[in-house]
Parts: structure tokens; sequence; C-alpha cells
């Protein structure tokens, strides 16, 4: 059993915690809030940091919509000719377990789809060209 102390919030917990074999065996842990942690006061508010100055969003000007994060594309919403709006929808990527609809910034006819379901993207790589 290893002791050890945890600050969450502000607030100091001793901590009990046992190491289990690599079975994963479930043992309940024994937290205890320490006395001490009653006199410790919050810190001071975090102050706002100014937004980084925003990219050109999914498309960098051009017509690229590129991966704003890495993921896998769960679906495919538009093909080579079709003509999109500003705004459509045109690829669903799946990123930390969730679903992320990304849109064109530009109005055009799809140029070319350079992913297909299933295929993973790193983050920044252009997944529909609009021309």
């Amino acid at each position: 059993m290893k002791k050890l102390r945890v600050t969450i919030n502000g607030l100091a917990y001793d901590v009990q915690v046992e190491e289990l074999p690599a079975e994963g065996v479930t043992a309940p842990a024994s937290i205890q809030r320490t006395s001490e942690a009653a006199a410790v006061r919050p810190a001071a508010a975090p102050q706002a940091v100014p937004a980084a100055p925003a990219k050109a969003a999914a498309t960098g000007g051009s017509g690229d919509v590129a991966a704003p994060m890495p993921g896998v594309i769960k679906a495919v919403k538009v093909k080579a000719g079709d003509k999109v709006k500003a705004g459509d929808v045109v690829i669903v990527l799946e990123a930390m377990k969730m679903e992320n609809e990304i849109s064109t910034k530009k109005a055009g006819k799809v140029k070319e789809v350079k992913v297909t379901e299933g295929q993973t993207v790193g983050m920044g790589e252009v997944m529909v060209v609009i021309a």
C-alpha cells in the first residue's frame, strides 16, 4: 500500500493506493480528506488568456478542407463534381470518440476528395479540395 497526497481544486487529500497484479483485480482505494486541507485556500482564479489569432479554419483561404485534428473519417458527404455552399458539411471526422462535422468555408465545386471512410488522417491533412 502506498500513501500519496493529492491536491484537487486546492484541497489536499491523503490517498492510500494498493498496487494490483497484472490480472486487473479491482480493489477499493481508501481516500481521506486531510485536516490541513481545510486551511488550504483555492488558488486565485486564472487570468483570461487572449485567444490565438484564428487560422482560416478548415480552408487556409484556399479551397482546401484540412483536418483540424487527427482522427478517423466516419463519412464523406461529397464527391468530385458536387457543388457546395460555404458552411456545407463535407466530412464527418471521429476524434477522441466524438464525431465532428467538418464544413467548407468556401462555396464552389468539389474538385477532389482525397480521403475515404475508415481512413486515418493527421492534423492539417487535406481531405477535400474545392475549386
